[in-house]
């Protein structure tokens, strides 16, 4: 069944896709254009059942393509770019042409330890987009309000249009962001699942509702990254050992390949929850007074909020404030 297998590695611009269609020791190259319709028209000879599509992720530019091979319900691949690149060992130069063969390459090697796609609810996409608008709108916000801070400084210029439309912008900013923010809840509110999901979430000390919808997306509702271990390691809070034989035995650190976001995200979870009263403020005291790095304990509390949240949303209940940490 596996040597039948077709495979096929697509390298993702804006407005155009590079396919590289592997079979056996042979390699057609193919280009069209990044639209629904081409897409449709090319992969309609194809066997669903035969044929394997891998491609890198590309963010919204592989929206489409994720959408018409859903349709079509092809089995396919996304994987992370760096994963590919590591995977290739030393190579030199590169173009479209050769990224979709190697795509295409990769995936014939690993397809059987590599899991499929799995389509995100329509729901956690709507807030997906609006999170990443958010973003923007909190970047572009920030820059503004440090003009402000500049204009300050240049009072004696008179020049008060700058700080008039400096305010402005701010004042409009801020708006935006609140409609986007009223959009997300709007959606969550609508559904069942992703409403009791995020009500368990933050009743987690430190976890407010931006935390929450980050983790319901990364997870995808928690049905993509079911284990709080999985996700700990990819929020890179999860340490992994340094040691080889009898010369290197270094301190367990966390990696640095990690969604930074989120990693930022949970910290300040962390940080506010060692301000509140409960358990995990407790620990954070009993491990600094112990003579523990701060940092260290910190990491541990983001651990510990990760581990929680997968563990009630699992048993359906909200935060127990009268745990025991250890």
């Amino acid at each position: 069944m596996q040597k039948s297998l077709k495979f096929i590695g697509i390298d993702i611009s804006k407005f155009t896709l590079d396919i590289c269609a592997l079979d056996k020791d042979s390699s057609v190259h193919y280009q069209i254009k990044n639209q629904a319709l081409e897409i449709r028209k090319f992969f309609k000879p194809f066997s669903k059942n035969s044929t394997r599509i891998c491609f890198e992720n590309t963010g919204k530019y592989g929206w489409v393509l994720i959408e018409v091979l859903s349709n079509l319900e092809f089995k396919f691949y996304q994987i992370n770019a760096l994963h590919l690149k590591r995977s290739m060992g030393l190579v030199r130069g590169k173009n479209d042409v050769v990224d979709a063969l190697r795509i295409a390459q990769f995936i014939s090697k690993n397809h059987e330890e590599t899991p499929l796609y799995q389509t995100s609810d329509k729901n956690i996409k709507k807030i997906q987009v609006l999170i990443s608008k958010r973003n923007l709108l909190v970047k572009q916000r920030a820059q503004h309000k440090t003009l402000k801070k500049e204009n300050e400084l240049i009072k004696s210029l008179k020049l008060p249009a700058l700080e008039k439309h400096s305010n402005t912008i701010v004042s409009l900013l801020n708006k935006y962001i609140k409609e986007i923010e009223k959009m997300i809840n709007t959606i969550i509110a609508q559904d069942l699942v992703l409403s009791k999901n995020h009500r368990i979430a933050t009743s987690v000390p430190g976890v407010g509702k931006i935390v929450s919808w980050n983790m319901l997306v990364k997870t995808n509702g928690y049905k993509g990254i079911c284990n709080s271990k999985k996700f700990a390691c990819y929020a890179g809070v999860a340490p992994f050992s340094q040691s080889s034989g009898t010369s290197i035995n270094k301190k367990a650190r966390v990696s640095h390949l990690a969604d930074k976001t989120m990693k930022r995200l949970l910290h300040m979870a962390a940080m506010r929850a060692i301000q509140l009263e409960n358990d995990l403020k407790k620990y954070y005291i009993r491990k600094v007074n112990q003579g523990k790095n701060k940092m260290l304990v910190l990491n541990a509390i983001r651990n510990k909020i990760i581990h929680r949240i997968f563990e009630m949303i699992k048993s359906e209940k909200l935060y127990d404030f009268n745990l025991h940490l250890s």
